[in-house]
């Protein structure tokens, strides 16, 4: 349990390292006048956690230890999107298609307004 952890952190740490390397990629590859660093990551990382959980439940190839520090860990700290992806094409998969829907609506909308309550709280505690 401790060690699968310390895998975890691990991975989240290479994870998240990635994720500000194509940022900065993008940023000056592509230019800053989209976020085509986060898109390029949402859409990276949902592809491989796909990859990843379709390895670890259809082979061997993956032991429960290695599959997590990579799903959870590198992919969690890659981008959290992919785990919503993951998630939602699993219940459109089952047939769960309401379900799948509603996630995604309450995922966009809830997000959407989260952030903009977070944004209002601050500019009402500390102005702009």
């Amino acid at each position: 349990m401790i060690a699968r952890f310390f895998l975890v952190c691990l991975g989240g740490a290479v994870g998240t390292g990635a994720r500000y390397a194509t940022a900065l990629w993008a940023a000056g590859a592509i230019g800053s006048a989209f976020p085509f660093g986060t898109l390029i990551v949402n859409l990276g990382g949902s592809f491989v956690l796909a990859f990843l959980m379709h390895v670890a439940t259809a082979t061997e190839l993956l032991t429960p230890d290695l599959r997590v520090m990579l799903t959870t860990g590198v992919m969690g700290g890659f981008t959290t999107y992919s785990t919503f992806n993951y998630e939602t094409t699993q219940y459109f998969r089952e047939g769960a298609w309401a379900v799948g829907f509603i996630n995604v609506a309450a995922t966009l909308i809830g997000c959407l307004t989260a952030g903009l309550a977070g944004l209002a709280l601050a500019r009402l505690i500390f102005g702009r």
